[in-house]
This record gives structure tokens, sequence and C-alpha cells, in this order.
């Protein structure tokens, strides 16, 4: 027989990347990737401040309550555009009262906090399909992921307003650099934007890596975290600007505007958290399909 040409499915996206993205959105669509972003995205906002509180109730004995929420209040801006200020005020009112948290209270946030990532996980055996027909997750891991993602964005909270924190020595120390004084602080600014960017990719990261089950590629993970990080900060600014220049939000929605703000945001990043997904399983697809049709030839 003769040779056939080695056909190299990476080098096909690379040349046709809008018939590849054509691809995901259908698959995105097959699988209501709506819907899902709609229940991960509910979840997420059920999750968010119990989350936050817990993190905080721990770090704030660790960390000077001040800066720790001059970081949550910065970083909080790549979750929840434009109401990250509304957000920080009700954690900071709720850690005025954190003697009155009960056993009761805490145990119901430790519970409600890891709703998100329960029903995140579920989203991801439906868009990665192909892999849960060949593994399966033990209960006991499932149920301990939550918690470990929450540790992780604990650790990743301290090392921030650190950083942040040095940052902010050097600022204040006014310094001149090539005769510009100014450029020190467009240097911290553009560090911290740089930092929360490069967080969000390795979160992402971590999130593809971990919570689809099967074996995890840590390449196809960066993929997708690559992917979903570009979309949010594209989606992110038109969202902020959309709600402070276009949408008349508080004249419609008035003492509820936070909320729909905040809704409209988690709901938007939750479709991105799940496109990236689907890059990710489109992608194993492609890679998968050449092996398919060759053991089939050879069966033949």
């Amino acid at each position: 027989m003769p040779a056939h040409p080695t056909h190299d499915p990476r080098s096909e996206i690379v040349r046709h990347p809008g018939k590849f993205a054509l691809r995901v959105l259908k698959g995105f669509r097959a699988n209501q990737g709506l819907l899902l972003a709609g229940a991960v995205a509910y979840y997420a906002l059920l999750s968010l401040v119990p989350l936050l509180i817990l993190i905080l109730f721990a770090l704030s004995h660790l960390i000077d309550r001040a800066q720790l929420l001059s970081t949550v209040d910065t970083y909080l801006q790549f979750v929840v555009a434009g109401e990250s200020g509304t957000v920080v005020n009700d954690l900071s009112a709720f850690l005025d009262h954190e003697h009155a948290i009960g056993g009761v209270l805490l145990a119901t946030m430790v519970l409600s906090s890891a709703l998100a990532f329960t029903v995140l996980e579920n989203a991801m055996s439906v868009i990665f399909a192909h892999r849960v027909l060949i593994h399966r997750r033990r209960f006991l891991v499932s149920a301990l992921l939550p918690y470990f993602f929450i540790m992780l964005l604990g650790l990743g909270l301290v090392v921030v307003t650190a950083v942040s924190g040095g940052l902010s020595l050097l600022t204040a120390k006014h310094f001149v650099l090539f005769g510009l004084p100014g450029l020190m602080g467009d240097l911290t600014g553009l560090a911290l934007y740089a930092m929360g960017v490069a967080g969000e990719v390795m979160m992402l990261t971590a999130v593809y890596l971990v919570m689809p089950v099967g074996v995890p590629s840590w390449r196809h993970a960066l993929i997708g975290g690559a992917t979903a990080t570009l979309l949010w900060e594209i989606t992110r600014h038109v969202l902020v600007w959309y709600l402070a220049s276009v949408s008349h939000i508080q004249a419609v929605y008035g003492s509820l505007t936070t909320a729909i703000a905040a809704l409209l945001t988690v709901e938007a990043a939750a479709v991105i958290l799940l496109l990236g997904a689907q890059v990710i399983a489109e992608y194993e697809r492609v890679l998968i399909a050449p092996a398919d049709a060759k053991s089939a030839s050879m069966r033949v």
C-alpha cells in the first residue's frame, strides 16, 4: 500500500483558526453551554461572598485588614467589574462583627462556598464527556476538591497582598526614574495589572487541570487558561464601559443595581470559563480523531 502523508492536526488548527473556533462554538451549543453557565453563575454568586468571608476571616489574623481589603478590592475588579467597592464594603462590615460568627453560621459558609465548585465539576463532566466515558472520579476526591481550591485562593491572596504591599511602599518613596517622577506609580499600576492577569491564567489553568476528570495535560490546560483570560479581559473592559456609560442600569434597577451588575458579570465569566473548557475538549478531540482513523484503517 502507498504510504499516506502524515497529517498534523495542530498545523490544521493554525492554518484554519476560524474553522476550529466554529467547531468550538458548535460543541458549546450542543452541550447547552449557556444553560450550564447559568447554573455555574448562580451558584458562584451564592458562594462568592461566603468564600471571601472565610478567606478574609482566616487571613485577617495574619495580615493587616486594611491592606487585605485593598488587595481584594483591586483583584475583585477582575471578577465583578465595576462593583468591587460595594462587595468590599459589605465584607468589611461583616468582619467588624466577626465575634458574632457562630458554629452553625461558619459551617453554613463552608458548605455554601463549595457549591460553585461542585456545579462547575458537573458542567466540566458534560463538556469532557469523552473523558468521562473512560475515567471516573471517586466521591471523596470530588468532595475535597472545592476546599483545595479555597486553600489555593487563600494562599494566592497572601502572596499578592505581600507583593502589592511592597510595590505600594516603593511608590510611596517617590522615585524619579529617567527624570520622570510619575513613572514609578505608573509602573506599579502596570505591575499590579500584570500580576492580576498572570494570576487569572494560573488560576484558570489550575481549574482546567484539576476539575475535569481523566489524565490532565498542563499544555492543554494552559491553552484553555490563556484563551479564557484573553476573552475575559476583553469582555471585562467592555462590561465596565457598558455599565458605566451606556446601560443607565442605575435608573432602571435602582437599589438592585449592584446585584444585577454582579449577575451579568458573573454570567459572562461563567460563559467564558466554560468556553475555555470547550476549547480544550475540542482540541483533544481533534488530536484523538486521526488516531481513531488510523486504527480503523489498520483493521480494514
